[in-house]
């Protein structure tokens, strides 16, 4: 029932997926050649664990996104990667993915860092657009900004490419983000 649900809100996110900015255009435009570089520099210079980790994160071809199992409750962690740490990875919490009619939202509900925004297919890949904030922060829809807003430190504007590798494994890859590091995964697990 789940997979029949999310493909038919994936069918109607197609039709009506929201505008994306041109920075984010950019962002998934650069996509290979950002994680090329995140991903060796954290290879190289990554703690064994942390990378054994980023080899599980990135294990598996994803599903069709027609075929994915998205909404539920989910553990979720967040691995930066490149910058001025090669790469770090955060510990466990928690994050709802929801059907919202013609697509699915997310937010990852605890930690200190948050986001929250909506996953829609575009040209054949499941992407997020959302906005990432401090907590206690109450921050704009993705929609609501303009080209002009970059963050603020506070929040700013997210772009990810969607992966479920397995029904119980949902990669989020974010090209180039706003603050930190060169490329964040956000890895969902239950």
């Amino acid at each position: 029932m789940w997979r029949l649900s999310a493909a038919l809100c994936l069918i109607a996110a197609h039709v009506s997926a929201q505008d994306m900015r041109p920075q984010e255009e950019r962002r998934l435009a650069d996509f290979h050649a950002t994680a090329g570089a995140a991903i060796l520099q954290a290879m190289a210079g990554g703690r064994r664990g942390d990378v054994d980790l980023l080899q599980e994160v990135l294990a598996g071809a994803p599903l069709d996104p027609l075929q994915t199992t998205l909404p539920g409750t989910w553990n979720c962690r967040v691995l930066k990667l490149g910058g001025a740490v090669p790469l770090v990875a955060y510990a466990n919490f928690k994050c709802e993915i929801a059907p919202d009619g013609d697509g699915f939202t997310l937010q990852k509900q605890s930690g200190s860092q948050l986001t929250k925004g909506r996953i829609a297919l575009r040209d054949g890949q499941m992407i997020y657009l959302g906005v990432g904030y401090v907590a206690e922060t109450e921050p704009p829809a993705y929609a609501a900004l303009t080209p002009a807003v970059t963050g603020n430190g506070a929040f700013q504007p997210e772009v990810g490419l969607v992966e479920q590798p397995d029904p119980d494994r949902v990669r989020i890859l974010f090209p180039a983000p706003i603050l930190e590091s060169d490329f964040d995964i956000l890895y969902l697990t239950r």
